[in-house]
């Protein structure tokens, strides 16, 4: 167990606990719409195993070892880096859509649209947490498939996931919630209208409900 792995693991642990925090204290929530069918079950099943399977199969036995390759260990340490930033931006989406989150696609009962904290500048930080995810494990594991399998898991997931998702939005809350994806962008802020958005009151109301993966 390298020192760049031990902390991978550490921060598995730390995500693995904030999501458990968060499905704890919204389950109670009652659900008006719910869509979890084949294609999520299969989205599901292809992304987990590269995020929960692949890294102890590296670390703890010999099977992966034939992909292996050398890596420089700042670039190691520089994964390091993202993935505590992954970790904060994991955290604060949590933390901002509050009892508006679920684990998969749903509408609650008094489903709100948040539009502050870092849902001001983009709609789906928690997808954005996890790219930095994907590429901080890409780069702390000098291996081809336990470091960088997820890569393109998660981005069968995020390209396939994000329309539908933001689908319900507009159902449920019709052309607010196209304003609102007019201003913003999916992942990254749209910075023709940064300096607008600095502008604008905090106290502004909360418009936006989100669903994360």
């Amino acid at each position: 167990m390298q020192p760049p792995n031990a902390v991978f693991f550490v921060g598995l642990v730390v995500q693995f606990v904030l999501r458990h925090h968060f499905i704890e204290r919204t389950k109670s929530e009652k659900k008006k719409v719910r869509q979890i069918d084949r294609t999520e079950k299969i989205l599901l099943a292809i992304m987990l195993p590269t995020a929960l399977l692949l890294p102890p199969l590296y670390c703890f036995t010999p099977l992966l070892s034939f992909a292996d390759y050398d890596l420089a260990a700042s670039i190691r340490w520089t994964g390091a880096v993202i993935m505590v930033a992954s970790l904060w931006l994991f955290w604060r989406s949590h933390v901002d859509l509050g009892q508006n989150w679920s684990v998969s696609l749903e509408v609650r009962e008094d489903h709100q649209l948040v539009s502050h904290g870092v849902y001001r500048w983009i709609r789906h930080p928690m997808y954005a947490s996890i790219w930095l995810w994907g590429l901080a494990q890409g780069m702390m594991f000098a291996n081809w498939f336990a470091g960088w399998s997820v890569i393109p898991a998660f981005a069968a997931m995020y390209f396939i996931r994000t329309p539908r998702e933001e689908r319900l939005m507009c159902d449920e809350f019709g052309d607010r919630y196209r304003e609102y994806a007019r201003r913003t962008g999916r992942i990254f802020p749209r910075l023709t209208k940064a300096a607008k958005l600095a502008r604008l009151p905090t106290n502004e109301p909360e418009s936006k409900g989100k669903l994360s993966p």
